[in-house]
């Protein structure tokens, strides 16, 4: 996975005084928690989600509060209902030998048979959820969707990624080809 490096100050008090004043000074409130450590509330400048939130891909953050590096992945983030402005972030702690849960991007690779034949390519999920160790997890999920007919699907029930297991319902579809309304007819006409 890919790795970026932010940084952040402890924050001293949690209150909701203290809060109006970090968001007004462009800051956003954090806390980091998990993995048997201690939570850490601190404070990063709101312009560093744009490196993390406003892209397909999913990283690993690297964070440096107060000369201490804590290894993390974004959690859950909170919207101001209007200004979609980022409110509050949930930073989750994780080890290099402990499992991960994570939700990873999906790319299709290669032109469906079944769109060749005039059917219509529908794409599912843009991510799989997906749990492994670090050192394990892909960037994105690649699927390729050379084979696929009209009227087939590809799941999750049929990835296979070394070493990580698929968190989602393996009936979820990833990508199908369904018969496009001009097909259908054209497949009428034949048979009259």
């Amino acid at each position: 996975m890919k790795t970026v490096s932010l940084s952040g100050s402890l924050r001293e008090n949690v209150g909701k005084k203290d809060t109006k004043a970090l968001r007004k000074a462009e800051m956003v409130p954090c806390v980091m928690y998990g993995n048997g450590e201690e939570q850490v509330h601190f404070a990063t400048p709101a312009k560093n989600f744009k490196k993390i939130l406003f892209t397909p891909e999913t990283y690993v953050i690297d964070f440096d509060v107060n000369g201490k590096v804590y290894k993390t992945i974004l959690q859950d983030i909170q919207y101001h209902p209007v200004t979609d402005e980022v409110l509050h972030a949930d930073f989750f702690i994780v080890k290099e030998d402990k499992p991960v849960t994570v939700n990873l991007p999906v790319t299709l690779e290669g032109s469906a048979a079944g769109v060749m034949r005039g059917g219509k390519l529908k794409k599912g999920v843009r991510k799989v959820k997906v749990c492994g160790l670090l050192k394990d997890l892909p960037d994105y999920i690649v699927v390729n969707i050379s084979n696929l007919n009209i009227n087939e699907a590809i799941k999750v029930k049929d990835l296979n990624i070394e070493n990580v297991t698929p968190v989602t319902p393996g009936y979820t579809v990833i990508a199908a080809v369904n018969m496009a309304r001009g097909a259908q007819v054209s497949a009428e006409e034949g048979e009259a």
